[in-house]
């Protein structure tokens, strides 16, 4: 067990459907701390870099287009095992595909409007949090319930 941070951003169709605080509400309740949280309007040169790893396949414009068509919300959540149990709290990509209980199984019905991003390692998360983030943006502190949870 190990605490890591990662990187979720609430995209516009879950902003738009005013979905962000329950969405929260999910992590918070697992046990997941909230250290880090702004509302952005992300433009094409930093989507494009948040998506390179998907740069030449055919999606990717598709990608870029959509999560800079309106506000998203950036967050970092910390815990242990933080990229994990927040991958199994979104459920997978394809929202259609999503159990039940899941957000994308709760709120989506498609993989290109799936309501939120994880991310899915931690050389994702080192390569993501830069481009919302700086690190003085990163509010360490303690709940006082670390203890009950982990």
């Amino acid at each position: 067990m190990s605490v890591e941070r990662t990187l979720i951003l609430i995209k516009p169709d879950g902003v738009k459907r005013r979905l962000s605080g329950e969405i929260f509400q999910r992590f918070e309740k697992k046990g997941l701390k909230l250290v880090a949280l702004k509302m952005l309007q992300l433009n094409r040169q930093n989507a494009e870099k948040h998506y390179s790893v998907h740069k030449g396949k055919p999606f990717f414009d598709g990608l870029v287009s959509y999560i800079t068509s309106g506000p998203i919300i950036a967050a970092i959540l910390e815990g242990t095992n933080s990229i994990s149990v927040t991958r199994i709290l979104c459920g997978p990509t394809d929202g259609s595909k999503a159990p039940p209980g899941t957000i994308r199984g709760d709120f989506s019905m498609s993989i290109e409007k799936n309501i939120i991003h994880a991310s899915d390692s931690q050389e994702s998360y080192e390569h993501e949090f830069p481009l919302f983030f700086k690190e003085s943006e990163i509010v360490e502190t303690e709940y006082g319930d670390e203890k009950q949870i982990f």
